[in-house]
């Protein structure tokens, strides 16, 4: 009788491959983004050729890494059933950095700081996200 009333365990689908290639996106972008800050700490230290070496370099790639990081989250919540917002997050990242990109060639530093700082707050805020426990969780369990 207690076997007919027991349910059938269902094995859900977690994010795994994705999830670890999520991780890895994230980290290379957060360590782009961290660069950025300390590059210009350099130029304004007097190290003038920090800015066209350096930061504008990092500054004219780290947005097609973001646009990585949206495909590679994209697969983390279609493939691997994780979580949309990472996506989402992912996307604006994408439009923001082209902005902040934008906006630093233009050399309007009343955007381009509060946006730079805002970019890095984001990135570094996902990659400590995806490292927890409740990164692997499915959307399913999340929910719960």
């Amino acid at each position: 009788m207690t076997a007919a009333l027991e349910q059938p365990t269902v094995k859900v689908r977690r994010p795994r491959l994705s999830l670890l290639l999520l991780r890895i996106t994230l980290v290379v972008h957060a360590a782009l983004v961290i660069a950025q800050p300390i590059a210009a700490g350099y130029f304004l230290a007097g190290n003038v050729d920090a800015m066209t070496d350096i930061h504008a370099t990092i500054g004219g790639s780290i947005w097609m890494v973001a646009f990585i990081q949206t495909v590679v989250a994209a697969c983390y919540t279609l493939a691997g059933r994780g979580r949309i917002w990472p996506a989402v997050v992912s996307a604006a990242l994408v439009v923001a950095e082209f902005v902040q990109l934008t906006f630093g060639y233009l050399q309007n530093f009343a955007v381009h700081v509060p946006l730079g700082t805002a970019i890095v707050t984001a990135v570094v805020w996902m990659t400590v996200w995806s490292f927890r426990s409740t990164a692997r969780l499915s959307r399913r369990e999340a929910k719960r």
